[in-house]
């Protein structure tokens, strides 16, 4: 079958690959889409960060090469021994973790930062292929209402939708969001799922502002507007009830905690390329904090999906699909330049 293979630093190798076979508890997939990440992009150009590389994973045994993607959906080929909760021809997205199960923070029921986290696709063979084989605790089904175009958006809209559950709104809130890449929109999506109406996204890319603003969210610049001075006179000098980074930059971390409320979060969901300088001042004085997200748990999953089967998911505008063959130029390479905003891999049209 054909996949996509990481091998190193931009050095990705489109081949074909065996397939492995089905063990108990374990479901083969033809996968339907598979989206590239921004946890990929960090792989390809400043890699390997998170594939290990000289020692293989303890959870899965596996280290490079490996085939990448950890954002997918696909149906049901074939079932393992022992599994009942799939059946052959059952349309699923996939929850990609591997977790250990005891570690304190497993035992606490904190899976989704356990100690020795694994993700299928990045220390595991993952669904930039045409197919894929997965354990099928990862498995959830896609009602009929939800595409497997929009089952392969689940894993990166339950990203956000974790985080936003972290900021501790509710439908009185005024919430910021500081990016509005494929995340931030999650962001969006998800607090306005949750009943929040005040919720202004700050993006300095007129491209990005537009975009999201088509899917109807308000929108502030922060080159040209004092993001600060305008959220104080919206909610009376209170300031945001939440800040949600998913940009990554300094500007915004700095400008999210200049507008925070006191004892209020800025959730950081971004991945942080270079070290930052953090005003503590602004903590202390408002008694407020930073709270980090990662990942997702299997409740946000179901909320996701609950959500898309009412149609309150729109990829209009932000969501291209491409074929395998055209992975690097047309995915990696387009997303890292920021002529595209976010990529699902259609295997099915891997060899035309």
């Amino acid at each position: 079958m054909r996949a996509v293979v990481y091998r190193g630093r931009e050095d990705l190798d489109i081949t074909d690959v065996p397939e492995g076979p089905v063990g108990p508890g374990e479901v083969r997939l033809e996968v339907g889409f598979n989206g590239i990440c921004g946890s990929d992009l960090h792989e390809y150009y400043a890699g390997p960060i998170f594939i290990p590389d000289g020692e293989k994973h303890p959870l899965t045994g596996r280290e490079l090469p490996l085939t990448l993607g950890h954002e997918f959906s696909g149906t049901v080929a074939e079932v393992g021994a022992g599994v009942e909760n799939a059946a052959v021809g059952d349309r699923v997205a996939v929850m990609p973790l591997y977790t250990c199960g005891v570690c304190p923070r497993c035992r606490e029921g904190r899976y989704n930062v356990c100690a020795q986290i694994g993700f299928h696709g990045l220390m595991a063979d993952g669904g930039m292929a045409e197919r894929t084989v997965v354990p099928s605790h990862m498995l959830h089904a896609l009602p009929d209402e939800v595409s497997l175009e929009m089952g392969a958006l689940v894993e990166p809209m339950a990203v956000a939708y974790h985080a936003a559950k972290l900021g501790d709104v509710n439908p009185g809130s005024t919430a910021l969001v500081f990016g509005a890449g494929p995340i931030g929109i999650g962001l969006w999506f998800a607090l306005r799922g949750m009943g929040v109406e005040n919720v202004q996204v700050v993006e300095p890319s007129a491209t990005r502002r537009a975009a999201i603003e088509r899917l109807g969210a308000a929108t502030l610049d922060p080159t040209a507007d004092d993001v600060p001075a305008l959220v104080n006179d919206m909610t009376g000098g209170r300031g945001a009830d939440a800040c949600y980074d998913a940009a990554g930059v300094a500007p915004a971390v700095a400008t999210a905690l200049n507008a925070l409320g006191a004892g209020r979060p800025m959730v950081s969901v971004a991945i942080y390329e270079t070290p930052l300088e953090t005003p503590l001042l602004n903590l202390v004085l408002g008694e407020s904090r930073i709270q980090g997200s990662l990942c997702y748990t299997h409740e946000d999953y179901r909320a996701v999906i609950e959500l898309m089967s009412r149609g309150h998911y729109d990829t209009t505008g932000w969501v291209e699909k491409i074929a395998m063959r055209d992975v690097v130029d047309e995915g990696f390479e387009a997303l890292h330049a920021g002529r595209k905003m976010k990529v699902l891999v259609d295997p099915s049209i891997a060899i035309a």
